[in-house]
């Protein structure tokens, strides 16, 4: 079967809606209240979260969490349905009905984000491919990187939630990468598994992996409890994820959602 590719350079000024939407699960809050402080200039994307930035669902998320994120699918149910995408806690109903909007969304093939990062001990970056969730079960993720401040350490693996097809396989390792340097994190998806790469080097596998198409979501994170003596102006911004290429190949020419 030929692959399908994607590949995103940000050479414009802007990202794509039809490709790109740039809040954060937007279904629990809102569009507007998930928004993401971005720009798009000089063949980068650049998310941040500047001392400004407001607390993501700050009424239903336990602990205070701030969100730059954009991801390449959207879809949700109507208001008060349950029906949205990666609750992260029980009993979250939609506030804000979402369109299905599909930009990217694989089903195995190989996907590539180069990307660098700036964080502190209390904040972190990651990238992700995760279920759409037309049917609650198809909600596993595959992580392709994630790096908390405070330890350095590349997370990479599987995350099963509610599939009850999948287990979790997931670990953080000491590479001696500096996230404040470009690197490529990468991901080999097949129906056998996933094949966890940073640069070319192979860091690690696992023998299991989500059947279905899975959309990719780009973040940083700030907790600001984590560091409660730092003076959240002092560093503008708190954190910042700068991306250049997002590559991806895939054997789904189109997406066909269960409902």
């Amino acid at each position: 079967m030929a692959m399908a590719r994607f590949v995103e350079t940000f050479d414009g000024d802007d990202l794509d809606p039809a490709v790109w939407t740039t809040s954060y699960l937007p279904a629990w809050s809102s569009r507007a209240a998930s928004a993401a402080t971005y720009r798009v200039a000089g063949g980068e994307l650049s998310l941040s979260i500047p001392p400004a930035h407001p607390l993501w669902c700050p009424d239903l998320h336990e602990g205070p969490l701030r969100v730059s994120a954009v991801q390449t699918g959207n879809r949700s149910g109507p208001v008060g349905s349950a029906d949205g995408q990666q609750p992260f806690r029980a009993g979250l109903t939609v506030r804000e009905e979402q369109p299905t909007v599909i930009g990217f969304a694989p089903l195995y093939g190989r996907i590539e984000v180069e990307c660098r990062a700036t964080i502190s001990a209390r904040s972190m970056f990651s990238a992700w491919m995760v279920g759409l969730e037309d049917r609650p079960e198809r909600c596993g993720e595959i992580c392709l990187v994630e790096v908390f401040g405070d330890t350095g350490l590349v997370g990479s693996g599987v995350h099963p939630f509610r599939d009850p097809r999948l287990r979790e396989d997931f670990d953080a390792i000491d590479l001696g990468v500096d996230v404040n340097d470009w690197h490529v994190y990468a991901a080999d998806w097949s129906p056998d598994g996933v094949e966890f790469s940073v640069d070319g080097d192979a860091t690690r596998s696992v023998a299991i992996a989500p059947d279905y198409p899975l959309q990719l979501i780009l973040g940083v994170f700030d907790f600001p409890d984590r560091a409660p003596g730092d003076d959240p102006d002092a560093v503008t911004p708190v954190a910042e994820l700068a991306v250049r290429r997002v590559e991806g190949s895939s054997q789904a020419r189109s997406i066909s959602l269960s409902r």
